[in-house]
């Protein structure tokens, strides 16, 4: 291994935070429990054990990295699930279940998990063979998903139920799953990226939840289908979850592309010498990070991200480039003239209607919002204005307050304007004081506030 690639290896094991660690150990200890409680008893129908490590080792090598970077292995979370539901065999080769009339699956959880780490190791050995390391964290929660399946639905089977009701406690069994792998992700991304808690975990739910549908839905099926049809039904239902994951695979590769393509847009105005080198990407950062603290969701933060970007993109109709780009030091009148022009170039993609619309009112002052607000005591008026269109939504001439992004990226940009690329905390002090002073006026306080706790963040040069 090359030192490059071990120094990549060490920064991503000190990105690992506390609740990460906890989850590793966690699913480590399961792991030494499995591996040997199955040496002291030994593998119980090991042909059948083979086939689901096959299939989960295959899950893993063919895992995907979703949107929000999250890695995902759907085909290897259902071999695993369904391994942890089976009940039976097919009908032949040993005398039958009487309650099911099919050879009974009698492997225990912990045989479960064991088949289930030495299948995710095997699938991984490819992908770290060529310098691609799995993420510690996403494994071990997926481990840990079928660890609680297999401990809660192995033991149902020691007591005689009828068919129909163990069906039931395998649907209770997979629907809690998910809840506690969800659960667990948005503990863990809340803690991660510095979002509330509930802001992540309806971003989880959002992301997670048509895929955990598909791969629990796939799992009941292996389960079931396995019991009545043998091993050959690994074959024909693990379909469904590879065309869901091909879908999934594209939706994914579509948002990359478009994150991709804005990045390289945002960077034409650092080529030509309109705006610093890094200023968009820095301004995308602060932008980011401060709609976190702000409590944007996961898509709001990806609009506003877009439109961090781009928002300089106007300069480039500017016949004599602002000194350094810095937009603050401009008038407000060719503020408004750069964002609109830059509104103009971007709605001409024909998807990014919404960026647009940000980055128009990103350069409009904060007042106009606090004067509506004055207006209208309640607010009302206010937060639907923020929401449409950027028209009059009362009818009656009053000013439309810029929406949350738009006022984001206007401190953001104004920020980095003045601050650059310097590491100077009382530089950077002494801009969030002068921001303050124009807050109500320019600049949203809440919104100003914010950077302020987004800045003191920063680790110490």
């Amino acid at each position: 291994m090359s030192g490059e690639s071990r120094a990549r290896d060490r920064a991503a094991w000190q990105t690992i935070d506390s609740g990460q660690l906890l989850l590793i150990a966690t699913a480590g200890l399961f792991i030494v429990v499995a591996i040997a409680h199955v040496a002291a008893v030994g593998l119980r129908q090991p042909n059948v054990a083979i086939i689901f490590g096959v299939l989960i080792a295959l899950g893993e090598l063919f895992r995907m990295v979703m949107p929000g970077n999250r890695e995902v292995a759907p085909i290897a979370s259902a071999g695993a699930m369904g391994y942890a539901l089976l009940i039976g065999i097919g009908p032949e080769g040993a005398p039958p279940d009487a309650r099911l009339g099919v050879v009974a699956a009698d492997h225990s959880a912990l045989q479960v998990v064991a088949v289930t780490a030495a299948g995710m190791l095997v699938g991984s050995l490819p992908h770290i063979a060529v310098g691609r390391s799995p993420r510690p964290d996403a494994m071990a929660r997926r481990l840990f998903n079928v660890t609680v399946v297999a401990l809660c639905f192995r033991p149902v089977l020691s007591v005689d139920l009828p068919w129909p009701l163990v069906l039931a406690v395998m649907g209770v069994v997979v629907i809690a799953s998910c809840f506690t792998d969800v659960f667990i992700a948005a503990v863990i991304r809340a803690e991660a990226v510095r979002a509330r808690f509930g802001i992540a975990l309806r971003d989880e739910v959002e992301a997670k939840l048509a895929l955990c549908a598909a791969t629990s839905a796939t799992a009941m099926l292996i389960a079931v289908a396995t019991t009545a049809m043998g091993e050959a039904a690994l074959l024909i239902f693990t379909v469904p979850i590879l065309v869901t994951q091909f879908a999934f695979r594209r939706y994914a590769g579509i948002r990359a592309t478009y994150l991709q393509t804005v990045r390289a847009l945002s960077r034409v105005t650092e080529v030509g010498g309109y705006v610093e080198t890094g200023h968009s990407r820095r301004v995308s950062r602060l932008a980011v990070a401060m709609g976190r603290e702000l409590g944007m969701s996961e898509e709001e933060l990806l609009e506003l991200e877009y439109a961090a970007l781009m928002h300089d993109i106007g300069q480039l109709s500017l016949g004599d480039p602002i000194p350094g780009g810095a937009t603050v030091l401009a008038s407000p009148a060719e503020q408004r003239r750069i964002a609109e022009l830059g509104a103009e170039v971007i709605k001409q993609t024909g998807v990014l209607d919404r960026v647009a619309h940000i980055v128009q009112l990103s350069s409009h002052p904060y007042r106009t919002g606090h004067d509506l607000f004055d207006d209208d005591p309640s607010g009302a008026g206010g937060s639907g204005g923020a929401a449409g269109s950027g028209g009059d939504p009362a009818g009656e001439g009053r000013p439309v307050p810029p929406p949350l992004a738009g006022r984001i990226i206007k401190v953001a940009n104004a920020y980095d304007d003045l601050v650059g690329d310097s590491s100077d905390r009382d530089r950077g002090a002494a801009v969030l004081e002068r921001l303050r002073l124009d807050s109500a006026a320019e600049y949203d306080p809440t919104v100003v506030e914010a950077l302020s706790r987004v800045v003191d963040r920063r680790p110490r040069q």
